[in-house]
This record gives C-alpha cells, sequence and structure tokens, in this order.
C-alpha cells in the first residue's frame, strides 16, 4: 500500500477516520508519527501508557491523541479517542514507507504453466511456484520466495522475501507472513524401531484463516494426519514453533520464542507471552493469558492468568531458594508428621 513519498494529512481528516473527536485546528498539517518526548512540529502523538504522561506538558507534537480522561491535562490540538493507542494503530499505515512490488511476474521468477495467478498480484524476482498453485487478487510474493505444489492463497496477502510455503497449503485472505516464515514443514513425527528411528510421514496439511499475520523465522508444521490449523485474525510474533494438529483459535496472539508442541488446541482470545512452552495433547480454554516463560503441562479449562517459574532475584537469594525447593517433599512430609502428633 505504501511508497517512499512523504504524505501529508489535515488533523481534522485524521480524526475522521479513526472517529476522534478533534479539540483544535482541524487544517493542522501532520507528515508522520512519534512519541510524546521525540515529536516534532508537523508529527502527531499519542497517550496511551500513564508512564508517558510526565512528557505530555513539554511534548513538542503538532497534535496528541488522548484519552477523554486526561484531555484536559492537555491544551494543545488533540484527537480525542476512547483507545489512544488503538486510534494511534489505525493511522500507522498512513504513514507505512514499505515499497510495493510492482503488479505484474518478475521475468526471473519460475512458474509450472498450471499455477493459476490472478493478473492484479505482484510475483517478484527468483520466485518459485510449482504446480496447481492458486494465487488470490491483490496478493504479493517478495523475492525469493517457493511456493509448493496445490496450495491456495486467497486475495491481499503479502509474503515478505524468503518465505516457504510447502505443498498442499491453504491459506485466506489479508494475511502477512514475514521473512523466513516456513509454513507446512514436516511435523517431528519417528516412531522407534529396532535400528533407530522411524520417520512417520506427514499426511495433512496447514490451513491459515483471514488476517493472520506471521512474524520472521516462526515455523507452523504441517499435520501428520489432519491439518495444523490456524483461525481467523491470528497474531504470531517472530520464531515462534508451531507444531503439527496444533490448532489456534481466532483473535489469539502468540508472542516470540514460545513452542506449542503437537495436537495442542488453543482457544480464541488468549495471549501466549514470549517464551512460553506448551507440551503437547492439551486444551487451552478460550480467553487465557499466559504470561512469560510459562511451561503449561496440563490443560485449562477456565479463562484467566496463568504462570509458572520463579521471578527474578539476585543469584545469591535465588540458589539458596533453589536449595529450598529441593527440601520441599522433606519440609512438608515433617510438617504433617507435627500436624498428627498435635492432633493426638
Amino acid at each position: 500500500m505504501a511508497n517512499a513519498e512523504q504524505r501529508v494529512y489535515r488533523l481534522g481528516e485524521l480524526a475522521d477516520r479513526i472517529g476522534a473527536q478533534l479539540k483544535g485546528s482541524a487544517d493542522c498539517k501532520i507528515t508522520s508519527l512519534a512519541t510524546l518526548q521525540d515529536a516534532q512540529p508537523g508529527q502527531l502523538s499519542f497517550l496511551a501508557n500513564p508512564v508517558y504522561r510526565k512528557y505530555l506538558p513539554a511534548t513538542r507534537a503538532a497534535a496528541v491523541i488522548i484519552h477523554p480522561d486526561v484531555a484536559a491535562d492537555y491544551t494543545g490540538n488533540k484527537l480525542i479517542h476512547h483507545s489512544p493507542y488503538l486510534g494511534f494503530a489505525e493511522l500507522t499505515r498512513l504513514f507505512d514507507t514499505r515499497e510495493d512490488l510492482p503488479v505484474g511476474i518478475h521475468p526471473s521468477a519460475v512458474i509450472d504453466e498450471t499455477a493459476t495467478i490472478s493478473a492484479t498480484a505482484a510475483i517478484g524476482p527468483h520466485v518459485v511456484i510449482e504446480a496447481g498453485v492458486r494465487i488470490g487478487e491483490h496478493c504479493e510474493v517478495g523475492a525469493g520466495c517457493f511456493i509448493g505444489k496445490d496450495s491456495a492463497i486467497g486475495d491481499h496477502c503479502r509474503f515478505a522475501p524468503h518465505v516457504s510455503v510447502y505443498h498442499g497449503v491453504s491459506i485466506g485472505s489479508q494475511c502477512v507472513f514475514h521473512s523466513g516464515v516456513v509454513i507446512g514443514a514436516d511435523g517431528f513425527g519417528f516412531a522407534r524401531g529396532s535400528e533407530g528411528w522411524v520417520k512417520v510421514y506427514q499426511l495433512g496439511g496447514v490451513v491459515i484463516g483471514n488476517r493472520v499475520e506471521v512474524g520472521a523465522c516462526t515455523t507452523i508444521d504441517r499435520g501428520a494426519l489432519e491439518n495444523t490449523v490456524i483461525a481467523d485474525g491470528v497474531i504470531i510474533d517472530n520464531h515462534v514453533q508451531v507444531a503439527h494438529n496444533v490448532k489456534i483459535g481466532a483473535n489469539t496472539a502468540v508472542a516470540g520464542c514460545a513452542a506449542i508442541a503437537g495436537s495442542t488446541a488453543i482457544g480464541a482470545d488468549c495471549t501466549i507471552a514470549g517464551g512460553v512452552g506448551i507440551i503437547g495433547h492439551l486444551d487451552i480454554a478460550d480467553g487465557v493469558l499466559i504470561t512469560a516463560r510459562t511451561l503449561v503441562t496440563k490443560s485449562i479449562a477456565m479463562p484467566g492468568s496463568y504462570s509458572s517459574g520463579t521471578p527474578l532475584t539476585r543469584t545469591g537469594v535465588w540458589r539458596k531458594n533453589a536449595v529450598r525447593f529441593n527440601q520441599l517433599d522433606e519440609m512438608a512430609a515433617r510438617l504433617k508428621r507435627l500436624e498428627n502428633k498435635a492432633k493426638q
């Protein structure tokens, strides 16, 4: 959608785009976005986190997106919005500087004659598209991407350079995949035989819904028999492992370096924080928040926030506590004996 030339918007126009109440000059010119502390004249900023409220009085921003509860604290041009961060997010698209690929197929691309590619799609240099692939309207496939046999891609999808989509993958519309993403590689399936490991060939596929975004170097493995399924609106950060036959419900967010083992089903509207590990064959309810570095070893049936592990402390204190962890079983037994003795 973007190009390199600078965009200039009237503040009144931006207010209309995000449904904000304008206080100040509707003709104020906005050229870009910035933080409160770094903003310069001509830039639009926002206040969402109370931690940054201290920067509000001295900001040089041309205007600020601000919540109604604190709007009176700022006398300059302002866009009053119930969710300033959401308003900011909606406006970032207008100022995106990423260059679009030109519509058409680059001469260096290698495309099987049975592939069906919309005339509105943009196929970059050295792309490989195999037999039976279908690519929808206004898709962008960046340099060096690979789209495997019989995969189907909906409309308005964007693949950054060097994304690999294996055979038999289905992707909906309005999806974004960043560089290094691999979709449809074999799941980690092996059976132990008399002479070592015997590979379980992965016969399922991957089904990805609409409006899904997947971060750089994330892997989504194909199913062993059934499909791995990523529902509509899911967002997945960088360096995430999604194993075979995993199911992730609509609008769930998975942060960087999380790992989800095979055949686990995660519900809708969940938040999986950075570094979380989830073992296989579990069911996670809708509306669950799992905090950073948590190891999930059993199913979660109720919505809410869940954590494991120990918080940061000085190393010397942590070492003493680690010793005590190993003594808990003995301490519990001693306490039980004392309780029984007290009852006598």
